[in-house]
C-alpha cells in the first residue's frame, strides 16, 4: 500500500462544490473497497488544513474535537 499525498495547488484549487461533493461521499459511505473512503478522508483532512474555512460545514466527518489532555 502506498502513501498518499495531495499537491498543495490541486488543494488550493478546489472549489466549494468539489468538497461538497467529498463531503456528501463521506457521509453516503457508500464504496467500493475501504481505501477510496480512507483517501477521501485524509483528502478532506489535508483540506481542513490549508482551507479550513471551506472545510467548516463538514469538520465533523474528520472527527477532530478538541480534548483535553489533563
Amino acid at each position: 500500500m502506498g502513501t498518499t499525498t495531495f499537491d498543495q495547488h490541486q488543494i488550493a484549487a478546489m472549489t466549494p462544490e468539489e468538497i461538497e461533493t467529498l463531503a456528501l461521499r463521506l457521509e453516503q459511505d457508500d464504496y467500493n473497497d475501504p481505501f477510496e473512503g480512507l483517501n477521501d478522508w485524509h483528502l478532506l483532512r489535508a483540506i481542513a488544513f490549508q482551507r479550513p474555512e471551506l472545510v467548516e460545514p463538514y469538520i465533523y466527518l474528520l472527527d477532530l474535537e478538541p480534548y483535553d489532555e489533563a
